[in-house]
């Protein structure tokens, strides 16, 4: 009965998937971390695959904050990681604009340091008694206002590129969620009719960035997120691999009525630590 039991078990293949990963590309929010905590076996998975000589780049499609206020976040939380190890969707948007749009005035709808993060990679933003922008940028802005969306709608149906950093409709919080830059994007393209070009996760803007940064190849990378339609379409839409954790926005029903299906589901970045102490 043993070997009849054994012999019809359906083998858990999750392992030999990761077993295949050589670039764990991490979301943050909902992912790692929910709000100041940290979740459970998080940490605990970067440092065995760093350990086993694999790499971990996080990436949070949260514009918000700059790359140094997330490093000094996971440092606090007990995982120190270098420059070279975060990116942002607002990095996304940065490196599209200067390759794109060099030169072109940008009217900003974005928190203080987003705004810095622009002026430090020399993105010309549009001040008060300057010609009308060229582009408007909607990023994560936890500072919004009525009268920023109003700009914002003004110079768009005057003809500015609308561009928007990424397209989450929430950010996942420890207390729920909240809405992100997608629902502030719906509230414009409602005002005006114009959609805009999205950047961030899971647009192959971010894929290429990745592996420019990285030198690693599209075959051997996961990105590992709360999200399907984000962080798992990512790796599903452009040949890499897309893993699911059920630790934030996703849930089990929310995957079985998904046209987007990943590769892997997880309960959590440490149950990938536990099948991949058993492979490498």
């Amino acid at each position: 009965m043993e070997k009849f039991v054994e012999k019809n078990k359906k083998p858990d293949d999750r392992a030999g998937l990761l077993e295949k990963i050589n670039l764990f590309v991490l979301d943050m929010d909902g992912t790692f971390y929910l709000g100041d905590q940290v979740i459970d076996g998080a940490v605990d998975f970067v440092r065995y695959v760093e350990k086993k000589g694999r790499n971990v780049l996080f990436f949070t499609n949260n514009s918000s904050q700059s790359p140094k206020v997330y490093m000094e976040r996971l440092k606090h939380m007990g995982c120190p990681i270098t420059r070279e190890q975060i990116m942002t969707s607002g990095d996304v948007t940065i490196t599209y604009l200067k390759e794109h749009h060099r030169g072109k005035r940008v009217y900003l709808v974005g928190t203080e340091a987003l705004r810095e993060s622009f002026q430090e990679e020399g993105i010309c933003l549009w001040r008060e008694k300057d010609p009308d922008p060229e582009i408007v940028v909607v990023g994560f802005d936890t500072t919004l206002t009525y009268e920023k969306l109003c700009r914002a709608c003004e110079y768009i149906r005057r003809g500015a590129l609308f561009l928007a950093t990424h397209l989450d409709l929430n950010c996942p919080t420890k207390d729920g969620f909240i809405p992100d830059c997608g629902s502030f994007c719906a509230a414009i393209t409602a005002s005006t009719g114009v959609e805009p070009k999205y950047l961030g996760k899971p647009f192959p803007e971010t894929l290429d960035m990745v592996l420019v940064r990285t030198g690693e190849k599209k075959e051997r990378t996961a990105f590992v997120g709360d999200r399907l339609y984000t962080d798992v379409a990512t790796g599903v839409y452009h040949g890499a691999w897309g893993f699911l954790v059920l630790t934030g926005e996703t849930t089990q029903k929310d995957l079985e009525n998904s046209r987007i299906q990943p590769h892997g589901v997880f309960r959590s970045l440490g149950e990938m630590k536990e099948l991949l102490e058993g492979v490498i």
